[in-house]
């Protein structure tokens, strides 16, 4: 293409935002291709005045009170730049060198070698508003796709049709020859790798990983390429500040685009669209929510489901709706796609894409809802919700799995602390409510296996002891005897807490074991201060004793009745009476106003008195019942429970299977009522269940170090 025609003079000046949409809509119907370099430097032009050069009062805290300005685009100006990048790159490539109707390797290396050394050397990289020909062609700084679309741009000045663009979600390289079925890097991704301009992209390199898209990246046609500098228009004045004018400029040009259908198989720009549309809804258009799940259609459509972004697209949205269960959803959808990959340090747009979100997001989100009141009386509550457990699991599960073969570890001790804190938000019943299976849908019988013979070799050893204790003991006469019995008083001791302890352990009573050894310690010391003082009542040490056996009744507290809600016998009380005489309690009056009805565990989790106002009594088929830690529970006797308050009744449980092995070994843990903190934590930080692999660094394979850089969007 030569330079400007006439058609396209007659646009200029462009004084607002509806003339560059004109220019635009010319260049994608004229029918011939669009003109990448024009295009390119016009968007330039009025990006580099609405926010690199653009003058802010040091008063104003936000774009809202900036004046309303748009830049006026001369045809001089746009002229001028267009025929410096044309000339350069026809005086830089001799095409007399490189016959043939098709671009062939080296002349690809050579143009984005042309490129390349007309860039400055001066540290550029992680800055703004560099994507753009105008950045080329005024400061010569160009960010990574800033140089791979202009490669492309030089191709189509020097007549070629076949090199187009390829992009991933943080990476672009171009595509060229009969058929475009060749690769080639033609610009960098880190620091240190400009010697692979030219090598085609491998399928060792693109074999699970992110930065290639497992081989599935878009594939740019003409008007997809001007799609993609459009997606990539940069609106941020400062860190803290965007460009209201550039904002509905980019806006205006992705529906044009849309309308004409060069999104649909370009995820990421369907998502910056539904961004655009959140700030500044558009009438007679499409939700936000309705493009970011045609962006997740899009990829699964057309790219195996392997674009991670569509999915945090959607989970950014719902949560800022606060629909927190929706957004715990889409973010395990966006792990289930990033586990198909390996994690290497080039991955660090990702990596702070799902670091933000467990430790940012979730914890936030977890803080916010058991702040409210509501959250622990409202069935829809995402702490008493099944499923959104189910996903917050397999949130980590996906990033588990992605640690797994990598070369590089994913989680640390940070990300580990903010897993504990937000998963002890979840309600017991939830947690407990949810059935955990292993990748092959197994339950944990290796691990039970492994249990039982480990207490069985226990036993053996413990058993053998015995018996080489007592014949040594025979042989000793009458000592010896004496000495056999107390070596079988031992034994049976241990035998004995050994059952006590694993009842314990099954039956979640430890917390019994616990109070009844507090109250008999203090009926201990009760005892001694009777005996050396004598005017002490003697019904207390009886009614110490009684308490570790039955419920104080309230009515003897208030000066009447008896001392217990049950007869207080050496026996323990049977479950009907046991939930009669509580029942009792809980709704008695004190005072002439009704009890609360509250168990402990509500009052703890209740935090002002007008909190406990809002647990009110709830039927008994709304109550979960679980093992009464006030209560005795001996042996051969019926079990007595108490009532726990959960805002739903308990439905079929929610299965999920766990593949990653940080997960697997992990999920006794997480369906129980009780959360082992420091095994979460030395689980998943321990190196030792992920076997990564450690090869050489080389320029054809992998990439140098990395270095950070602004989320291109």
């Amino acid at each position: 293409m030569a330079g400007f025609r006439d058609r396209e003079k007659q646009f200029f000046p462009l004084q607002n935002i509806q003339d560059v949409v004109k220019l635009f809509r010319d260049q994608l119907t004229c029918g011939e291709e669009p003109n990448l370099s024009l295009l390119s430097i016009v968007l330039g032009v009025i990006e580099n005045i609405l926010t690199v050069n653009r003058a802010i009062p040091t008063e104003v805290d936000n774009s809202a009170n900036l004046e309303p300005i748009f830049p006026v685009v001369e045809l001089h100006t746009i002229e001028a730049l267009y025929s410096k990048f044309e000339s350069h790159i026809k005086r830089s490539v001799d095409l007399t060198k490189f016959p043939g109707p098709h671009a062939t390797r080296e002349l690809v290396k050579h143009v984005s070698d042309v490129i390349w050394g007309s860039l400055t050397r001066s540290f550029y990289k992680d800055k703004a508003h560099l994507q753009s020909l105008y950045s080329f062609l005024t400061g010569n700084k160009l960010d990574c796709f800033g140089v791979a679309f202009g490669v492309v741009a030089a191709f189509q000045v020097l007549g070629y049709k076949d090199v187009h663009l390829a992009l991933s979600e943080d990476h672009a390289w171009v595509v060229f020859g009969e058929n475009l079925a060749e690769t080639a890097e033609v610009t960098w991704h880190g620091k240190g790798n400009e010697d692979k301009r030219g090598q085609p992209i491998t399928a060792g390199t693109t074999e699970k990983s992110w930065l290639y898209l497992n081989g599935y990246p878009v594939i740019c046609t003409r008007e997809m390429e001007v799609s993609s500098i459009v997606s990539g228009i940069n609106l941020a004045i400062t860190t803290t500040m965007d460009s209201v004018e550039l904002g509905s400029l980019q806006q205006e040009l992705l529906w044009l685009l849309y309308d004409m259908g060069h999104l649909k198989k370009y995820p990421m720009a369907l998502g910056n669209l539904g961004d655009l549309e959140e700030i500044t809804p558009s009438e007679n258009r499409k939700k936000p929510i309705e493009l970011f799940q045609e962006a997740i259609a899009s990829g699964q459509e057309y790219y195996n489901n392997q674009h991670v972004y569509p999915y945090t697209y959607l989970g950014g949205y719902l949560y800022r709706k606060q629909d927190y269960n929706g957004a715990l959803q889409a973010w395990a959808d966006a792990a289930s796609v990033i586990k198909k990959y390996n994690y290497n340090r080039e991955d660090e747009e990702i990596y702070k894409e799902f670091l933000e979100i467990a430790n940012d997001l979730i914890p936030s989100m977890m803080k916010h809802v058991a702040g409210e009141n509501a959250a622990r009386i409202h069935h829809t509550s995402l702490l008493y919700n099944p499923e959104s457990y189910a996903n917050f699991l397999r949130f980590y599960d996906g990033i588990c799995e992605w640690e797994e073969d990598s070369p590089t570890p994913v989680l640390h001790i940070t990300w580990a602390k903010q897993l504990v804190f937000s998963i002890s938000k979840f309600d017991i019943s939830v947690r407990i409510g949810v059935d955990l299976k292993g990748e092959n849908g197994d339950g944990d019988e290796s691990e039970d296996s492994e249990d039982d013979e480990n207490s069985s070799g226990e036993t053996k050893d413990k058993n053998q002891n015995v018996k080489e204790e007592s014949s040594r003991n025979k042989t000793d006469g009458k000592d010896g005897e004496e000495n056999t019995t107390k070596a079988r008083g031992r034994v049976g001791r241990q035998k004995k807490r050994s059952v006590s302890t694993k009842t314990s352990a099954v039956n979640g009573n430890s917390e019994e074991e616990k109070i009844k050894s507090a109250i008999e310690e203090l009926e201990s010391k009760v005892g001694g201060e009777e005996s050396e003082k004598e005017d002490i009542n003697p019904n207390i040490p009886d009614l110490a004793k009684a308490c570790s056996e039955s419920i104080l009744n309230p009515e003897f507290l208030l000066g009447g009745g008896e001392p217990f809600t049950t007869a207080t016998t050496t026996t323990s009380v049977t479950t009907s009476n046991a939930e009669a005489s509580l029942d009792e309690f809980l709704s008695s009056k004190s005072n002439g106003s009704p009890f609360m009805g509250m168990t402990v565990d509500s009052m703890l989790k209740a935090e002002s008195p007008s909190d406990m106002v809002n647990f009110r009594k709830r039927p008994p088929s709304t109550f979960s019942h679980t093992p009464s830690p006030l209560l005795d529970n001996r042996e051969g006797q019926s079990e007595t429970i108490i009532p726990s308050p959960t805002p739903n009744e308990p439905g079929p449980p929610v299965i999920l299977c766990l593949h990653s092995q940080k997960m697997k070994g992990l999920k006794k843990i997480f369906a129980s009522s009780k959360l082992n903190a420091s095994a979460i934590k030395l689980q998943l930080t321990a190196q030792s269940q992920v076997h990564f692999k450690h090869s050489k660094r080389s320029t054809d394979s992998d990439f140098s170090t990395h270095r950070k850089r602004s989320r291109r969007e």
